[in-house]
């Protein structure tokens, strides 16, 4: 791949994680500071439903930070954008749809049949 391409990509990833971390700091700081109290159960049972609801998507953001985290790691030993499984280049469009990828289109399709036979 291209260093401009790899550049774009590296920029791309690193927006992506300080958004996300700025988003992880938004939650920390509103959940620590909204402590209430509820008269009714009803609204105390809502309010720890949402609370819920917002700690499962945070709890997925950290593994797409840990994703992106490794994505930068492959772009400074310069394995970004090579599939693990074959060792082919993965196409700049799979790239641009889902930059933290490690497989090609190929190998990340028979990984997919292989979960859906069981055979993991």
């Amino acid at each position: 791949m291209e260093p401009e391409k790899i550049q774009e990509f590296k920029q791309l990833l690193e927006e992506w994680l300080e958004q996300l971390l700025s988003e992880a700091d938004n939650t920390v700081s509103t959940m620590t500071d909204s402590r209430k109290d509820f008269a009714d159960p009803t609204d105390r049972a809502s309010h720890e439903s949402d609370r819920n609801f917002v700690l499962r998507i945070r709890d997925r953001e950290r593994k797409l930070i840990m994703k992106i985290k490794s994505a930068l790691d492959r772009i400074e030993d310069g394995t970004f954008g090579i599939c693990d499984e074959c060792g082919e280049e993965i196409s700049e469009n799979r790239l641009k749809a889902r930059p933290v990828t490690t497989l090609c289109i190929h190998c990340k399709t028979e990984s997919e049949a292989r979960e859906k036979r069981g055979n993991g």
